[in-house]
């Protein structure tokens, strides 16, 4: 009789511990931000959802700073809350270990150029329109990079204010 008692006692806390593990990762997918790598999709959707682009130009496997920037601002409940409101994520990735395929290669080189990119993190927000050629035309608004000098532990609140400030702009443009 304990045996069965045990056994019914652990299947019950077997099933709520599954269930509060699958609640969990239902939460944490969808808390979590989506980075485009095709940047017509990303103006396709910026287009229909009236926001700007974010460009992440980062080195996955190699750029320390990149990491930083990932763990200490793009990972915060506040940023998340943020980039869903006001703009369309696109990851430009210049990887050294890794191959990217040859099309998405040469889309990021040709933006990297377009924004002259020379270090890493950079963060270009801007908007994206195709004209009658299907050539894209680009509006930058502003751009942003590691929030130095922001107090350790709040590098979001420096991160997110220079990035409102760019916003502030197109609005004041409108």
């Amino acid at each position: 009789m304990k045996n069965k008692i045990a056994l019914l006692i652990t299947s019950i806390l077997l099933s709520v511990f599954t269930t509060s593990i699958a609640t969990a990762q239902d939460k944490a997918k969808k808390d979590a931000l989506v980075w485009h790598t095709d940047i017509n999709k990303a103006q396709e959707i910026s287009k229909k959802q009236k926001k700007p682009i974010f460009a992440f130009f980062t080195g996955s496997d190699w750029c320390g700073w990149c990491h930083r920037l990932q763990s200490n601002v793009f990972a915060k409940p506040e940023f998340i809350v943020w980039a869903k409101k006001n703009v369309i994520l696109v990851e430009l990735d210049f990887p050294r270990r890794k191959e990217l395929p040859q099309e998405l290669r040469e889309q990021n080189i040709s933006l990297q150029q377009a924004f002259q990119v020379q270090g890493y993190p950079t963060i270009w927000i801007f908007d994206l329109e195709k004209d009658a050629d299907k050539k894209f035309k680009i509006m930058p608004l502003g751009s942003l990079g590691y929030p130095s000098g922001a107090e350790p532990g709040k590098e979001q609140v420096k991160f997110l204010s220079t990035a409102n400030e760019i916003l502030a702009k197109k609005k004041d443009k409108s």
